[in-house]
């Protein structure tokens, strides 16, 4: 398991724009499923929307993304030690979205490595609400310097 703590120090993003609560399960190199908890209380239900909160479909993209991080961080330490590395979303295909998440809703996030190269992968993500799957997606990122993107 790893747990909130950890899982802020692996992420670039920082408050309020942290998906992840915690990883379950997790397999060097392979897969990881984490954990997210929906509260109502979160900044973008103020707008999205005032009278029925729904979480925003690209808001789910972002946490498949951060699971994403955190495997590759975990997996592949020396490709990003000097904290010069940054990992950026390349693409996103066929991203389906089921079933809208809701506050109390409690997402499970799991993310399939595809393919490993160099400087990237793609990863193929499910989430889900209570066993049933509200979204999927395949995700390609690539990971490069910070300096060299300025």
């Amino acid at each position: 398991m790893i747990l909130f703590e950890e899982i802020r120090s692996l992420l670039p993003q920082k408050y309020p724009f942290i998906f992840i609560d915690r990883a379950i399960e997790f397999e060097e190199g392979k897969r990881i499923v984490c954990v997210k908890n929906i509260s109502g209380n979160e900044p973008v239900f103020v707008g999205h929307f005032p009278d029925f909160a729904i979480m925003p479909g690209v808001l789910i993209l972002e946490a498949m993304a951060q699971a994403s991080i955190i495997l590759f961080k975990k997996s592949l330490p020396s490709k990003n030690s000097d904290g010069d590395t940054v990992f950026l979303l390349a693409s996103v295909s066929n991203a389906r979205f089921t079933k809208p998440v809701i506050p109390g809703d409690q997402l499970t996030i799991e993310v399939f490595v595809e393919k490993i190269v160099s400087r990237g992968a793609i990863v193929q993500s499910v989430v889900k609400v209570q066993e049933k799957i509200a979204a999927k997606a395949a995700l390609t990122f690539g990971i490069a310097e910070k300096s060299s993107l300025a």
